[in-house]
């Protein structure tokens, strides 16, 4: 430990930037201020963040090296400016191999007003948009702040109506004794409607300040729920923002299926009379649009209408414990309550279960619930079958195998019923589902998960107390045959996306621990999350545990190039050739990072997908994207720089190691963008190196050096993707001329949108093109839109139209979909326009070279038909790898590495951009 140890602190949760620099005193657990300093941000906090932070450091007369701790305002408050503070610190954090502690932003407040002499009851308001409010009760007195109650958002007429009674109106001076006192930026809003209910504190203690950010962590530190000093125990990747809701997408799909309105999911039509607030949409698909798990098992929020189901599988295993399908379907609009269930094909799992031993449904409930729970947790019928019928409601031709539930009270999730199907074990469905519980409790403001479980189900306890869960009591003669009850109660850290880390990065956790803390190395990302709790049989619980050796970020598999794998394990180390660039991309939903060595060698490229958890929706969801990349950022780059550490032959690699950072800044959703940029910044800043920004589009034509290192203009590359349909003329590196582009849809886009009408899931590429290849692709004569337009311009909109058009007729005509045929004569409506555009292309530019780039690049029928016009025009053509062909941060590498060579670097001002013209130089 060095003689001087300082903290960073700040904050971008609202519109001002709190930044804070104190010094550590070990033996005191004290936090010393330094230097503090708050700046409007006015929505440029990513701008102006590390440039003041550098600033400020250089000022005070403090290097980088005697930071042994970086502390963040977790929120809540603004979603983009908590995720720029949280980025930032998360890059400087593990940059540096510094602990990362987060405080509450209205703790910070709060603190700030105790420093400025507040006392008594306080309120702290802070402005969640949407007419709502963050708001927080507290007491200061002398001794310092406690915290009355969690995190929460409401409606600002509600939390005023809440306040009321908490004290009197405001005395002449404004601070009559008794009376709540009220700060936070919600006021500069709301100030008129929460004036009745106390007095209102000065306005420059509204806003979280570089003060109140050290006094709460000085206060953590006290009360031993943080050292800034332990850097294992603070890892960078366990810190996560706080949201205190779902997205609005995640809140639509609650509230839509909380209605108990029976579809036919294949279809998207209703089984019985529609209700008249109800409308077939695409969205009715969601079960079908789900990815299945290796087991074929899908992952969905349980919906009303297989409330029947879950009742039916209760009656099964529960005896008198059972709930109805009423007090099922009761549950599922409840804003406090989040459940989820697990489906199967129908009869898939029939005589499946290992061996025909028994296994039952856990189930778990509360005090709040009413007593209830299991009998003896055996199958009633005694063999292990799969279950009835019955179970495969709703008409979905789906087998209802297992579902959770959980209610979220003052920051604890109190589990209130966990069930797995018999025939269903062993597949990882009990640790699944109280995941995703535990995913959505944390995101409505959890903390701690609590249960209670039968005090014979010695499995189920074990299974909890590996999720890092104790026992705290026990409930006497809780379940209806006076069973006890022990009562579980733990932190989510673990439940969230699994405990599963690579063998690797374990061992970089490990070793910062036993050196004291060097977290520059330590472990992948686990999210932090809390905890959870129910009941489960030995069997349930055997069921769950997880794969030996998997590398699991957020919930994410992490995809490591398997050609590369191959190579480290075929080849001696490589020799260490600089410049070494570590490149990060997440314009959109996968969170990737890659090193490229001086000679162009692609050393490790680690790509964390997010589709299993936009799937359902059909698409990819910006809110969803952000808030992975946030959690799956920090284990990307360890893994990154693990599996470049093997190829080199090194025993460990550190961003002190490498000689750039590079990174997407454009195109692509803002933000998931920002999460990138400003993690790459805080680790450029910290590690000293310097910054390259990279067009994601750019990327997608240097993606065919990965797979023809020779690679070199001139040349034409169809560029086509989720969000970009176009033909460029590269008529040298970094010498662009786009010669035409799509007016509407992409071309990625428009097989989404197929795909979804088909329901046949999402990503819409690779379904559309398996059910196309058992096709005919003459069947159906879908347009083709622009294809003799005499320009290089294309348009998707309408050949989208008049295929969901047709999909509808023919289901309204009552007759069955042809789904081979369609897809096969959608997909050679597109691959024409395309090959024709690309024809008139090469001839108009003369390009002795044609390439690809983008995910669509990937489908069998658009590589075959490139193959055919290039041999006949005698054009070399260049197809990147199928790995390479969607996002990935190789290809942002390989166009860093240039960048670095020719001193293009970025500054700490540098920001995320939604749109970026590919023939404008940066």
């Amino acid at each position: 430990m060095p003689e001087a140890a300082y903290v960073l602190a700040f904050d971008t949760a609202n519109e001002v930037i709190a930044m804070g620099l104190g010094r550590l005193d070990a033996r005191e657990r004290a936090v010393e201020p330094v230097a503090t300093l708050e700046v409007e941000a006015r929505r440029a906090s990513n701008t102006q963040l590390l440039p003041r932070v550098d600033a400020l450091l250089r000022d005070a007369g403090i290097s980088r090296e005697q930071l042994a701790c970086v502390c963040v305002g977790r929120g809540p408050g603004s979603f983009t400016g908590v995720r720029i503070a949280m980025a930032t610190a998360k890059g400087i954090a593990q940059a540096l191999g510094v602990a990362l502690v987060g405080v509450s932003s209205l703790d910070a407040v709060a603190w700030h007003a105790w420093a400025a002499g507040a006392r008594g009851a306080v309120a702290v308001v802070a402005d969640a948009m949407r007419r709502e409010v963050y708001p927080v009760r507290y007491t200061l007195d002398d001794a310092g702040v406690q915290r009355l109650e969690a995190d929460r958002v409401v409606k600002a007429q509600v939390a005023a109506e809440d306040l009321a009674g908490e004290g009197g109106a405001a005395g002449a001076d404004g601070t009559a004794a008794g009376t709540l006192s009220l700060t936070g930026d919600g006021l500069k809003k709301y100030a008129e409607l929460f004036a009745p209910t106390g007095a209102l504190l000065p306005e420059e203690l509204w806003a979280p300040t570089g003060t109140g950010l050290l006094l709460a962590l000085q206060a953590a530190w006290r009360a031993g729920q943080a050292d800034p000093f332990d850097a294992a125990r603070h890892n960078p990747g366990f810190l996560l923002p706080v949201y205190t809701r779902l997205s609005d997408a995640e809140e639509n799909e609650r509230i839509r299926l909380a209605k108990n309105d029976p579809k036919n999911l294949a279809t998207g039509v209703q089984d019985v009379a529609p209700r008249r607030d109800q409308r077939a949409t695409m969205h009715d698909t969601a079960v079908l649009n789900a990815r299945a798990d290796e087991h074929g098992i899908t992952y969905k929020p349980l919906d009303a209408a297989h409330a029947e189901a879950v009742a039916a599988m209760e009656a099964q295993v529960m005896g008198s414990d059972a709930w109805n399908a009423a007090l099922v379907a009761d549950e599922l609009p409840r804003p406090d309550r989040t459940w989820w269930a697990a489906y199967a094909p129908a009869q898939a799992g029939e005589g499946e279960g290992a061996d025909g031993a028994l296994s039952s449904s856990a189930i778990a409930r509360p005090a709040q619930a009413g007593a209830s729970g299991v009998s003896d947790g055996v199958s009633p019928d005694g063999d292990g079958a799969a279950p009835t019928p019955s179970l495969a409601a709703a008409g979905d031709g789906l087998q209802l195998v297992g579902y959770a539930g959980g209610m979220i009270v003052d920051g604890q999730v109190q589990i209130l019923k966990i069930g797995t199907d018999p025939a269903w074990r062993r597949r990882g469905i009990a640790r699944t589902l109280i995941s995703r519980v535990a995913s959505d409790a944390r995101d409505l403001g959890a903390t701690t998960c609590s249960l209670e479980v039968r005090a014979s189900n010695a499995g189920a306890q074990a299974f909890y107390e590996s999720l890092g869960m104790h026992s705290i009591g026990k409930r006497p003669r809780y379940y209806s045959d006076r069973e006890d009850a022990v009562i579980m109660e733990g932190p989510l850290q673990g439940v969230i996306g699994g405990s599963t880390v690579s063998a690797a990065a374990s061992d970089r956790a490990l070793r910062a621990v036993r050196e004291g803390g060097d977290a520059a190395a330590t472990c992948a990302n686990v999210p932090c999350s809390e905890g959870s709790h129910s009941e489960v049989s030995a069997a349930s619980a055997a069921d769950s545990e997880p794969a030996p050796h998997q590398v699991d970020v957020a919930g994410m598999h992490l995809r490591v190039d398997e050609a590369h794998n191959a190579q480290v394990a075929a080849e001696p180390a490589a020799k260490l050739v600089r410049p070494l660039v570590l490149a990060i991309e997440s314009s959109c939903d996968e969170t990737a990072a890659a090193i490229v060595d001086g000679e162009g060698n692609l050393l490790s490229d680690v790509v964390a997908s997010q589709i299993d958890f936009h799937s359902r929706f059909g698409g990819v969801v910006p809110e969803i994207a952000s808030r992975k990349h946030i959690e799956a950022i920090c284990g990307v780059c360890d893994e990154c720089l693990d599996v470049a550490a093997q190829r080199l032959g090194m025993p460990r690699l550190t961003w002190a190691d490498l000689d750039g950072v590079g990174v997407t800044y454009a195109p692509g959703l803002v933000g998931a963008l920002v999460v990138g940029v400003a993690f790459a910044k805080g680790a450029a800043w910290a590690a000293d190196k310097p910054l390259v920004g990279v067009n994601h589009l750019e990327g997608h034509l240097y993606a065919n050096k990965i797979g023809a290192p020779d690679f070199a203009p001139p040349a034409v590359v169809s560029l086509v993707s989720g969000g970009n349909t176009m033909l460029v003329h590269m008529r040298d590196w970094g010498d662009y001329r786009v010669l035409g582009a799509t007016i509407d849809d992409a071309v990625g886009e428009a097989f989404d949108k197929v795909a979804k009408a088909l329901g046949l899931g999402y990503p819409g590429g690779p379904v559309v093109s398996a059910q196309g290849a058992k096709g005919n692709p003459k069947a159906i004569a879908f347009p083709r839109a622009m294809m003799h337009s005499g320009d290089m311009r294309f348009s998707l909109s309408g050949l989208k139209t008049a295929v969901v058009t047709y999909i509808n007729n023919e289901r309204a005509a009552g007759r069955p979909l042809n789904m081979p045929d369609i897809c096969a004569s959608f997909e050679a409506a597109v691959v024409d326009v395309q090959v024709k555009k690309a024809e008139m292309a090469l001839r108009q530019t003369g390009a002795p070279t044609f390439c690809l780039g983008g995910g669509v690049a990937a489908n069998p029928v658009l590589r075959a038909a490139y193959e055919k016009l290039c041999a006949k025009l005698h054009v070399r053509l260049v197809m990147p790898p199928l790995s390479a062909c969607g996002d990935n941060a190789g290809m942002i590498a390989l166009v860093a590495l240039d960048r670095f060579r020719q001193g293009k670097f970025y500054g700490l001002e540098t920001d995320a951009q939604a749109h970026a013209d590919l023939e404008q130089e940066y």
